[in-house]
């Protein structure tokens, strides 16, 4: 068991970490650099000469990278040579065998090959803000990985930020209000307001359905016209699981109604009520989340911003308990693929 406040979590899928240090770059045939002058998040890692091929490299480096993601959180492998989709899948296997399939969905994605999916198809001018992958759900990965095929004609970055320093940015009335009560989740599926069920669940049974919500402590409620409404309480803090460092892991500022803009909230609210509200966070006692504490969360996020401009062909890889995660508005044509691995699974008390 590990500790995140009132909400203990079980490790599914550790691996021992080795000790290689990026001092040991040279004898891996690549070279280490950062994003900017004071950054530690990325870490840049390139080959020292000519286009090494990813899958090839990492099988000679596991220990290196899987040190060096623990240390920094995110790392960022640039011009090396990576030709497919399915290329990405089985360099990603090498350090995550087990790629997870995409479940309890909160955004919409295609599946591109096996578990290789695109990322959150949401509306180019949109923006999407910071967040851990599948922090609201009692399951997410340890591990993400994002292959850039096509970048943007312009923006469209993936920016990134480190949960330990969100943590620390935060006042301690706030941490702690969170961290005593836990995030309440609250979402209505169906078609035109949130993903249908039927898609979030990947099935279109609806005891699979149930059966799924049972296991994950997830209250639910079918409606008369065929939706479902769930709610379930989670962390809002948590420990790393191997490196100890206390963290900011829960989506409670993404999936409040305040996200989607002062407009778009008092339209909603015009024709339903809050209760219908396609999704809606809480504290865990049900309680509301004042406006003053999720703006700050929103500050702390945006004063631990990291942004890269992407390149064809770079791949990202994150400690998605480490490092948040969002998307900047772009232009053209935009193609990242994502990858998710080793899952952590929580479980209230």
């Amino acid at each position: 068991m590990i500790e995140t406040g009132p909400f203990p979590v079980t490790l599914t899928d550790r691996r021992v970490i080795s000790t290689a240090s990026a001092d040991a770059s040279a004898s891996y045939g690549i070279k280490t650099s950062y994003a900017g002058e004071g950054r530690t998040l990325p870490l840049i890692v390139q080959p020292e000469r000519g286009r090494l091929d990813l899958l090839e490299w990492i099988a000679t480096a596991r220990d290196f990278v899987r040190n060096e993601l623990l240390k920094h959180g995110g790392i960022l492998f640039r011009n090396f040579r990576l030709r497919s989709a399915e290329h990405f899948q089985e360099a990603a296997r090498v350090i995550s065998p087990d790629l997870l399939e995409y479940n309890e969905r909160s955004s919409p994605r295609t599946q591109v090959s096996g578990n290789i999916y695109t990322s959150t198809e949401y509306p180019a001018h949109q923006a999407i803000p910071q967040h851990n992958e599948n922090s609201y759900a009692s399951k997410w990965p340890m591990k993400i990985w994002f292959y850039c095929a096509q970048a943007a004609l312009r923006g469209g970055e993936t920016p990134i930020s480190d949960s330990r320093r969100v943590y620390e940015s935060l006042s301690e009335p706030v941490r702690n209000e969170f961290t005593r009560k836990g995030v309440m989740y609250v979402r209505n599926f169906g078609e035109g307001i949130d993903l249908p069920w039927q898609t979030a669940f990947n099935t279109t049974h609806r005891s699979v359905v149930e059966a799924y919500c049972h296991n994950a402590g997830i209250q639910f409620r079918w409606k008369a016209d065929g939706a479902l409404w769930t709610q379930q309480v989670r962390q809002a803090t948590a420990v790393h699981p191997v490196t100890g460092d206390r963290l900011w892991f829960n989506q409670a500022h993404l999936f409040h109604v305040s996200s989607l803009g002062k407009e778009l909230e008092q339209a909603l609210l015009a024709v339903m009520t809050e209760e219908e509200l396609p999704r809606n966070t809480y504290y865990g006692d049900g309680s509301r989340i004042p406006p003053e504490a999720l703006a700050e969360i929103r500050a702390a996020y945006d004063s631990n911003l990291v942004v890269f401009s992407w390149i064809k062909g770079d791949v990202l890889l994150l400690d998605n308990m480490l490092v948040a995660h969002g998307r900047m508005p772009f232009q053209g044509e935009r193609r990242v693929m994502v990858a998710m691995a080793e899952s952590m699974h929580a479980r209230s008390n």
